[in-house]
């Protein structure tokens, strides 16, 4: 049996990575380019505006190959209390 390889929150970590929003689209020519809009309209929400306000680091985003396609996410790194 394997051992699982993640590793959970202590009281020493300062902060938390959290995914705090994601999105799949499909496969196209430049998927940076059609995923900016989604980034932006996510960055420019109530949530949003709250999340690169107190994540530190910057909150950013990701790039993943899914099947035919790509799933974009926004990872912020917060301090849990």
């Amino acid at each position: 049996m394997m051992q699982s390889k993640h590793q959970w929150p202590s009281e020493t970590q300062s902060t938390v990575v959290y995914e705090v929003h994601s999105f799949k689209m499909g496969d196209v020519e430049d998927p940076d380019l059609w995923a900016a809009q989604s980034l932006m309209d996510f960055e420019k929400s109530d949530k949003g505006k709250w999340v690169m306000n107190n994540s530190a680091p910057q909150a950013s985003w990701h790039r993943i190959p899914c099947n035919y396609g790509w799933q974009y996410q926004i990872r912020a790194y917060l301090n849990p209390n």
